[in-house]
């Protein structure tokens, strides 16, 4: 790989971060940022790789921002020479109270003028470096639409000229915001099993530094901590979700000596200390979930009627549809096979969802409908984009007459 692809992929988000919040224009600083990079791949095969990339191409990028703005001839002209040329060297420039220009330019993309159907997807795009296509297949949102509402949201924030600095007290109406930008670029990089995607890799350990700077930052804020749980308890199962060969084994399969015993005790400290703060979040009732399975699966013992109640619970303060899928098949488990077909009938607009296909193949299976089965996870195999899970779902798919292996909906798809 090109060292300025290996550069973008380490240090997008930082540079970005860097060069937004110094001249207050995300768009202008995305532009130039693009400019550096793209001669980066002209010069270094010739010049030779600089010592310091990112401080070559902070400084590329800072040159084009000025020429820029010297074009425009705009008021902008004297504000943008100033914040530019006032840093100099500053690849290690961090935030102040932030401890991390990224953090900083989160809050700034949580501001409450801008769209909350849009605040996400910006956050995504600008610090984690997520293309517009990537963020619609996650959100579920056409890409056009969210292309608009990107370029929409990046134009807001430059005519309304809305302020890079975030005073501390802004800061907890922006962070559920922020908490689920983080969690949505955790899930995208969770989502890639082999770790084969470029975009993806470095994802989930990027999203978990972030939670633990939010948390740092917003030490009373309960669901700070309950994210940073939930990543660390999915985070401590990755290597065991690929065998040997490199097929995917889901949570219910997974051998728990291949777990990571720090960071599930990590994860079991940081939502203990969450729990005694008094507030229940989804995201703390996310953690909690996982924290069930993962002890089911080292104990071999499953509190079905527990994982149910709390699957209700976030069925009633978060009603995603991955949480309703999730509800149905915990429900199945101690109600029957059928009422939890029954739950997944009442959802709609689930016809592209993956896991909700995946979820009803194995409870047809459970209720020896096997034709339907079969055509289900047929279905929930088209739809998976990670070909492990995928080959998966199709073996699964041929072995029907066998016994069903998946017993919860999971962040492992079914």
């Amino acid at each position: 790989m090109h060292p300025a692809e290996l550069a973008a992929r380490a240090s997008y988000g930082r540079l970005l971060s860097i060069l937004a919040v110094k001249t207050h224009d995300l768009a202008g600083a995305e532009d130039a940022l693009a400019d550096a990079f793209l001669a980066a791949l002209t010069r270094w095969p010739v010049d030779g790789v600089p010592r310091n990339p990112d401080a070559w191409l902070l400084t590329a990028a800072r040159r084009r921002l000025v020429d820029a703005a010297r074009r425009r001839r705009t008021r902008d002209e004297k504000h943008v020479l100033l914040q530019v040329n006032a840093d100099g060297d500053a690849a290690a420039d961090d935030g102040d109270f932030f401890g991390d220009e990224r953090l900083r330019l989160l809050f700034v993309c949580a501001h409450p003028s801008i769209d909350a159907a849009a605040r996400t997807p910006l956050m995504l795009q600008t610090v984690l470096g997520l293309d517009a296509a990537r963020i619609a297949t996650a959100l579920r949102v056409a890409p056009k639409t969210m292309g608009q509402r990107l370029w929409r949201a990046k134009t807001k924030i430059r005519e309304l000229r809305i302020s890079f600095d975030v005073a501390a007290e802004d800061l907890p109406e922006r962070s559920f915001a922020v908490l689920e930008a983080i969690y949505a670029a955790f899930g995208s990089g969770w989502e890639d099993v082999a770790g084969q995607a470029a975009a993806s890799r470095g994802l989930t350990e990027e999203a978990i530094w972030l939670a633990r700077l939010t948390v740092r930052l917003l030490p009373e804020e309960p669901e700070a901590r309950g994210l940073l749980a939930l990543m660390l308890f999915a985070e401590a199962r990755a290597k065991a979700r690929r065998g040997e060969d490199g097929a995917y084994i889901p949570l219910t399969e997974q051998d728990p000596s291949r777990w990571d015993p720090r960071c599930i005790a990590e994860a079991e400290a940081i939502l203990k200390e969450a729990a005694r703060m008094g507030c229940v979040g989804s995201l703390q009732l996310e953690a909690a979930v996982q924290s069930a399975h993962v002890d089911a699966r080292r104990s071999g013992s499953r509190d079905d009627h527990g994982l149910s109640l709390l699957y209700e619970a976030l069925v009633q303060m978060a009603p995603t549809l991955g949480v309703r899928v999730a509800h149905a098949i915990a429900l199945s488990n101690t109600e029957g096979p059928a009422r939890g077909l029954e739950r997944l009938d009442a959802i709609g607009s689930a016809h592209d969802y993956q896991p909700y296909w995946s979820a009803r193949a194995h409870l047809l299976e459970r209720l020896g409908r096997l034709d339907e089965a079969r055509e289900a996870y047929n279905r929930a195999a088209g739809l998976a984009e990670e070909d492990g899970i995928r080959r998966w779902l199709l073996a699964k798919k041929r072995a029907l007459g066998g016994t069903a292996g998946a017993s919860g909906a999971n962040r492992d798809g079914v």
